[in-house]
């Protein structure tokens, strides 16, 4: 097999051009909002701490992790075509399961941060040194590199003997499993496995800290500091609640043959939906950041 077929939404033709419409300007707001935060998180001075250091490389790994699947998509809307090689498709996934990865870590860094931050207020510049921070940041990167490029091999091994058609907008583990040939028991364990190591292991990490700083919170007397030290949380909470919420029930559901058009609709969420609100969520609810945008509008 040469080469595959990406469906994305051809099963509603009338809604072609609006659709691209749509995700032309979602595409435009989340480079111009990620855009807007990894500026004002390197130029601002009063941003140069660790909460923002992980926030400027999450905005960034955001803009890298949409650009993988949307211009893509709007190519695909827009030629009304599909075809994409198995080379491309392979590099596709490989790209988005290595980012993805570095998506969870990040999240799990920043909640250590936040973790840290709070319950340890007094080492805090001493554990999160500079150091230590770009050291957290690099791991986040590579972390699930060398995993990821193995997953990729692994899967495009896999005979297609059937159909070339993904029901999909863009190369994902789950649609190209439909299309192998023979038993892929043994793949769709891999997948289940690896996904618990790099989907589940670091949202209980998350869970873990979470729990500790809300019992570091609830120590302290009322009204000294309960509301800040939430409001520095509230925003991460948001964003890790919509990127794990939809990628678990992606990656680790039950197989199932129907609802592919469901799988899609909560596919937008982790590839596209979330990029767009990490921007917005980070500077409606973050005071500094409000205040950094600020300075910059006219």
């Amino acid at each position: 097999m040469m080469d595959f077929v990406l469906l994305g939404f051809t099963d509603i033709p009338q809604f072609q051009w609006f659709l691209f419409g749509i995700f032309l300007v979602i595409y435009v707001i989340i480079l111009l909002g990620n855009g807007t935060i990894i500026l004002i998180t390197r130029v601002d001075a009063t941003l140069q701490t660790p909460m923002y250091f992980f926030l400027g490389n999450f905005s960034f790994l955001e803009i890298c992790y949409v650009s993988i699947t949307l211009p893509r998509m709007l190519m695909d809307l827009c030629t009304q075509k599909g075809t994409i090689s198995f080379l491309t498709c392979a590099t596709q996934m490989c790209f988005f399961l290595m980012l993805g990865a570095a998506e969870c870590f990040l999240l799990a860094m920043m909640a250590y941060d936040r973790c840290v931050a709070i319950c340890d207020p007094l080492h805090y510049p001493l554990v999160m040194c500079p150091e230590v921070c770009i050291g957290l940041v690099v791991a986040s990167w590579i972390g699930g590199v060398p995993v990821q490029i193995g997953q990729t091999c692994q899967i495009f091994s896999l005979p297609f003997c059937g159909s070339n058609t993904i029901n999909h907008f863009f190369c994902d583990i789950p649609p190209l499993l439909k299309l192998a040939c023979g038993d892929i028991f043994v793949n769709e364990m891999v997948v289940y496995i690896f996904g618990i190591m790099f989907v589940t292991v670091p949202f209980l990490l998350i869970l873990g800290f979470y729990i500790r700083i809300i019992s570091t919170i609830l120590k302290l007397p009322a009204n000294t500091g309960r509301t800040k030290a939430v409001s520095t949380c509230s925003s991460h909470i948001t964003v890790v609640l919509l990127f794990y919420g939809s990628a678990t029930v992606t990656y680790l559901k039950p197989k199932s043959n129907q609802h592919e058009g469901v799988d899609k609709l909560i596919s937008l969420f982790y590839t596209i939906l979330t990029p767009m609100f990490n921007p917005i969520i980070y500077s409606l609810r973050n005071k500094d950041v409000r205040k950094a945008i600020g300075k910059f509008l006219p």
